[in-house]
């Protein structure tokens, strides 16, 4: 990779998202992973919670693990859907007793799932924008919201998702984490649009290694992200070598960040789906310097 031929080190920030363990088997993946991980040293991690607090417990759980018996600084998920203020209201005073100071604030799926029709709660906030003010209200806290480079898939056009951006950056979000993509002019297109538009946020790319692309494609279908032919290319006769596909999946993602730093880019989210080798691989691809861990062995 150039990069690491350059020797530039850490010219990119990064941070990762993980999600709460639904099982003892699961919970123990987690805390492996998060230990692998950490010496990273990530700007921020943040931890998903489901439509209508489906995870709320586990969320709650994972986060006040990460900040009591880790060095990371440690983002909470929030949804508004299936809740009345005052229940949103109260967990954000759950969080942000257990330390939260950063939330990344959004809509969540209809409880019927993604597809289904999306109807506010009558007493609650209506989407991610009215969520991001209601925080405000309440707390200084560090805010970061959601973008879709190809569109949330329940939006009528991009115009009116990127309206949808501005008033969650007009009412006070910090930066904006996007949806996964595999098409960087498609990503630069959108970007032009957000600024065009006035929004001037960061909006860090969502980098998304192919852990299974048969899932991703299954996964993607549903969140309106497109996934180019070539990727069925790169991956082609390897679906029985588990070790070659690893490997060309670090390279697509260590290729991908590396183009978008070459545009400008400087920080990037990814999406570890709880499992470290492959993230580790494409940092090492990348280049991107270890730091010694702030606290060996914390989460283990």
């Amino acid at each position: 990779m150039a990069l690491k031929n350059e020797g530039r080190g850490r010219n990119f920030g990064i941070s990762f998202e993980f999600f709460p363990p639904k099982s003892e088997e699961m919970e123990g993946q987690l805390w492996d992973t998060v230990a692998k991980l950490q010496d990273w040293d990530p700007d921020f991690v943040s931890v998903t919670y489901g439509a209508g607090g489906t995870t709320k417990a586990p969320t709650l759980s994972a986060v006040t693990r990460f900040l009591s018996q880790t060095p990371l600084a440690t983002a909470s998920h929030l949804t508004c859907v299936g809740a009345t203020k005052e229940e949103t209201h109260q967990m954000i005073d759950t969080f942000r007793k257990v330390g939260v100071k950063h939330f990344v604030a959004l809509r969540g799926d209809a409880p019927g799932g993604v597809g289904a029709p999306y109807q506010p709660h009558p007493g609650g906030y209506a989407n991610a924008a009215e969520l991001v003010a209601g925080l405000k209200s309440v707390g200084d806290f560090e805010i970061s919201v959601s973008a879709y480079p190809e569109k949330h898939p329940e939006s009528r056009d991009t115009a009116a998702d990127i309206e949808m951006l501005k008033r969650k950056a007009d009412n006070g979000a910090d930066r904006a984490l996007t949806q996964f993509f595999f098409d960087n002019d498609n990503f630069e297109r959108y970007l032009e649009r957000v600024r065009a538009a006035g929004i001037s946020i960061p909006i860090v790319p969502g980098i998304m290694p192919i852990q299974n692309l048969t899932q991703l494609k299954r996964f993607a279908g549903a969140c309106g992200a497109v996934i180019p032919a070539f990727l069925d290319e790169r991956f082609a006769g390897f679906d029985d070598k588990p070790e070659d596909r690893a490997k060309v999946a670090a390279e697509v993602a260590a290729e991908q960040i590396e183009d978008l730093v070459r545009r400008g880019i400087g920080d990037f989210h990814l999406y570890t789906m709880n499992r470290a080798p492959l993230v580790s691989a494409v940092l090492d691809n990348l280049g991107y310097s270890r730091r010694a861990s702030k606290s060996a062995g914390a989460a283990a």
